[in-house]
């Protein structure tokens, strides 16, 4: 026995190209007798099982301590560290907490561990039907090697890659791997080039596609890691972990404030030290300024701002697995959507039917038998329309299938393609209304025929029924008459049909012919020289895997929103480019098809151009699909994928967010996603969309709202120390009204609702900053405020008489009043609160009365007075502080009347 080859186990060394025998002799296998169990156990110790390398994910302690690699979180744990080792512990354990509870939300928060990889193992843990020593018998697939001869029929998942050997009317389901909407005739004996796309590789069955109907058998050639569904593994362990515009731009904006409050800090110092002030009070000046710079309650108010969008967006049937991908729905410019199964329903539906030299529509999609069959959008009535009557009766008749309802949901049992014959025939009411004869025999589909037929008693002493289905070609070629409109028989008009069928398939439809022939009544047996000629040619029946009614809507929606939206399938580029049109994915303009072959030929500058203007791709692998995202992400585009099968896992997991879908999807596809659709509909993505834009629009303004706290302390630390005056808030007091103020405040701009016109205004620039102009010019306004505010009463009550303790309390609470001032400024950053709804947000007032309160126990409870250093302060004190934080409520709503007042001029001058 020849030994086998080393180094031929991959599914891309040309296995589809090599004739059956030379497959079995390279792999020293046998045809009939299979391996021998020694040899098949020699090679399980040299290939390893038949199972996918699962690969460790981080360890629960090690995300934790990730979650502390922040530049800022770096400057208050040495803060921390130098208050503790220098000063006061307690206030050392207030700066730590902050830091603590920080890391503790990030790290519940924190998406799962990505579960893809035991996914697609899961896909492949099965029995298989194998030959070994001359016996047919069922193994674990885990145990399958390389040479193996296995046995595949209807019903079976293919356990592992192999080059099929035998076929008999043998299609297999590959659309979760290729994206191939109809199952795929496979043949043994095709003739195939080296550069065959995986979708056409007839000879070939790969690992966890589905049988769907025939038998067939074949040789192992590839197992494990090294099968396609094993290197799309491969592709979603490479393909990396993006961060999304909102982390790119916190991070941007962290590393840019980490430079300002170092920079600041150690001036601070250098004036003290220049002043000859005390080492230890300089630094403690220097430790509160960087304390006070830094938005200690910012990642938590992101956390659960994104969380409440992740709430909102289950309401509307979109379940998001991480967080972070809330936010980047919003700011989406490019859409990549899988055809099968999310923009179509990947239930084949007949739409077309051509019988006695009439043409009809049906109506309703899927494989639900609801709709009726129209003729110039009027109902026909079967007995006016013999030849459609009989046109569908031999597609329900010649068919193996059957329709099931699962939970409301209808689905096949069997080929796709008879499902689509089924529901139109029902439509028809064709097996209510008429007596349907029995089968006797048949003779089943085979690719060399390219036809099916059935035999059928009509009654006793009558002649018996043969009904056919097949290809054009196939069944004109045995027809001498035709039925007319009236149901009589007339001369085969080969011409007038193929024209027919020419304009079906133009529309991108899937065309069957049908035909009618008679045998004497005591036949019993059916062969292929019965049905070698003499029928009656009854019609055509076009169908398709129809566009989801919502996806036109969400398809338009989007496109309004400027979002591009792009097709990616493994269907052919004549019915892929159908689909597109009846969605309106051109948008009015010109249909750009690429296919995947045409891709191989491009370099890498070449597709980012093509990337770029092509709207359709058809018959793309999974790698060209992971190259698509790639080359849009390189022109700056921030790209969602969407997709259900194995084949879309690498690219949902490469994109800025990964949708997949709930009820069709597969393991691989949801656990590789960032979003999960549970109605499996396109128009939930529209939602989403919705939804993530007015998160971060939240997200904008509890930003513009929280810096302007860190910009007045901190400018009221530095003009203490360039003035030489004593502090007048204390670093453990910065912390309290920065997370005090977050906690009760900040979230409540997290729950504001949704400003009209959000899907009119096109997405946000992927490198526009998080704060435009008017916000930073704003966030400086109210920082100043801040600053002239606190100092200004700091200094009236130390002039007064009051104590250093009750000076500070007071400049702490005009630091608190101003902010719940300037919330209600930042309810829209446009618009008055009056405008969008004063009452709309219940949740202001509880923040708002809740903050009242932690602040009149900061000013009155004996023990917060010795934590924080408080001290009680009188009413007229309160008076001041109302006073300045409403004068700046009315400046800011000034200064957005007279933005929008400019705004509408420059509009008017426009038009």
């Amino acid at each position: 026995m020849m030994k086998t080859e080393t180094g031929v186990q991959h599914t891309d060394n040309g296995w589809h190209t090599l004739p059956p025998d030379d497959v079995i002799a390279r792999l020293a296998g046998d045809e009939r007798f299979g391996l021998t169990s020694a040899e098949a156990e020699q090679r399980l110790k040299q290939y390893g099982p038949n199972v996918l390398t699962a690969r460790p994910g981080k360890s629960p302690l090690v995300r934790f301590l990730l979650q502390f690699h922040n530049p800022l979180l770096y400057i208050l744990l040495v803060a921390s560290v130098i208050t503790f080792v220098l000063k006061d512990p307690v206030d050392a354990a207030i700066i730590f907490g902050a830091v603590l509870v920080n890391v503790i939300l990030g790290y519940i928060q924190e998406s799962r561990a990505e579960k893809a990889i035991e996914a697609l193992a899961r896909t492949m843990t099965m029995d298989a039907t194998v030959v070994r020593d001359g016996k047919t018998i069922r193994i674990p697939a885990a145990l399958l090697v390389p040479g193996d001869l296995v046995m595949l029929q209807s019903g079976d998942k293919v356990p592992a890659d192999m080059r099929l050997i035998r076929t008999r009317d043998l299609q297999i389901a590959e659309a979760a791997l290729t994206g191939e909407s109809a199952p795929v005739e496979k043949q043994a004996h095709a003739t195939l080039d080296l550069d065959t796309t995986l979708a056409d590789r007839v000879t070939m069955a790969y690992a966890s596609t589905l049988v769907t109907y025939g038998q067939g058998a074949g040789i192992v050639v590839a197992t494990g890691d090294h099968t396609e569904v094993g290197r799309i593994s491969q592709l979603i362990a490479t393909a990396h972990d993006l961060q999304t515009p909102l982390t790119r731009k916190i991070a941007h904006f962290s590393r840019l404030l980490l430079y300002v409050i170092l920079g600041l800090a150690a001036v601070t110092f250098l004036i003290g030290s220049f002043r000859n002030e005390p080492f230890l009070d300089t630094l403690m000046a220097a430790i509160a300024l960087a304390v006070s710079a830094i938005p200690e309650g910012l990642p938590a108010a992101v956390t659960v701002t994104l969380a409440i969008g992740v709430t909102r967006m289950a309401r509307r049937r979109a379940i998001i697995r991480k967080l972070p991908a809330v936010e980047t729905l919003g700011s989406t410019t490019v859409i990549c959507s899988d055809k099968t199964g999310t923009l179509t329903q990947n239930q084949m539906t007949v739409q077309r039917i051509v019988a006695g030299g009439k043409q009809y529509e049906t109506t309703g999609t899927g494989y639900q038998p609801e709709g009726e069959i129209r003729h110039n959008g009027d109902p026909v009535d079967l007995n006016a329309h013999s030849a459609l009557a009989e046109c569908l009766r031999a597609g329900l008749l010649c068919n193996d299938s059957e329709l099931v309802e699962k939970e409301g949901r209808w689905d096949v049992r069997g080929d796709p393609t008879e499902g689509a014959l089924i529901a139109a025939a029902h439509k028809a009411n064709l097996h209510r209304n008429h007596r349907l004869p029995p089968r006797i025999d048949a003779i089943p589909f085979e690719s060399q025929h390219q036809y099916m037929a059935t035999l059928h008693d009509a009654g006793p002493d009558q002649e018996r029924i043969v009904y056919m289905k097949g290809s054009v070609e196939a069944i004109l070629a045995r027809c001498d008459t035709m039925l007319d409109a009236a149901g009589h028989t007339a001369p085969c008009d080969t011409d007038a049909v193929h024209r027919a069928a020419d304009e079906l398939a133009a529309e991108g439809l899937r065309v069957l012919a049908f035909a009618r022939g008679c045998m004497p009544p005591q036949t019993s047996s059916l062969n292929h020289d019965d049905v070698a000629g003499g029928l009656t040619f009854l019609g055509l029946q076009g169908m398709v895997d129809p566009p989801r009614p919502e996806a036109i809507t969400a398809v338009r929606a989007c496109q309004q929103a400027g979002i591009r939206v792009k097709m990616i399938t493994g269907d052919h580029a004549l019915t892929a480019s159908a689909i597109a049109e009846q969605i309106g994915l051109d948008g009015g303009r010109k249909l750009s098809v690429l296919t995947g072959r045409e891709i191989e030929q491009l370099s890498d500058d070449a597709f980012v151009d093509a990337a770029e203007r092509t709207t359709v791709f058809a018959r793309v692998t999974p790698e060209q699909k992971l190259r698509l995202v790639e080359a849009l992400q390189s022109r700056g585009h921030v790209v969602a994928m969407t997709g259900d099968g194995v084949n879309d896992a690498p690219a949902l997991k490469q994109a800025d967010i990964g949708v997949a879908m709930g009820l069709a999807g597969t393991d691989v596809a949801r656990e590789a996603a960032d979003m999960v659709l549970t109605d499996d509909n396109f128009a939930t993505i529209e939602a989403a969309v919705e939804e993530g834009r007015g998160v971060f629009d939240n997200l904008t303004k509890i930003i513009a709202w929280t810096l302007p706290t860190n910009v007045g302390e901190g400018l009221v630390i530095l003009t203490a120390i360039l003035i030489g005056s004593a502090l007048p808030v204390l670093p453990v007091q910065i912390l309290w009204v920065n997370m005090a103020t977050v906690a009760a405040l900040g979230m409540v701009l997290a729950a504001e609702g949704k400003e009209p016109g959000i899907m009119k205004r096109p997405p946000r620039k992927p490198d526009a900053p998080i704060l435009d102009t008017t916000l930073i010019w704003r966030t400086l306004a109210v920082g100043v405020l801040i600053m002239i505010g606190a100092f200004t009463l700091f200094e009236w009550e130390l002039q007064a008489g009051a104590s250093l303790a009750e000076a500070r309390t007071v400049a702490v609470n005009v630091i608190v009043m101003i902010e719940v001032f300037y919330l209600l400024n930042c309810r829209s950053l446009t618009y008055s609160m009056f405008q969008i709804g004063a009452f709309s947000n219940r949740w202001l007032f509880v923040g708002i009365g809740a903050m009242i309160l932690l602040q009149l126990g900061f000013t009155y409870l004996p023990w917060m007075n010795q934590i924080l250093n408080s001290a009680p302060i009188s009413l007229e004190a309160w008076g001041r502080i109302l006073t300045i934080a409403l004068i700046g409520y009315v400046l800011i709503e000034l200064e957005k009347w007279l933005r929008r007042q400019y705004a509408g001029e420059r509009h008017a001058l426009r038009i």
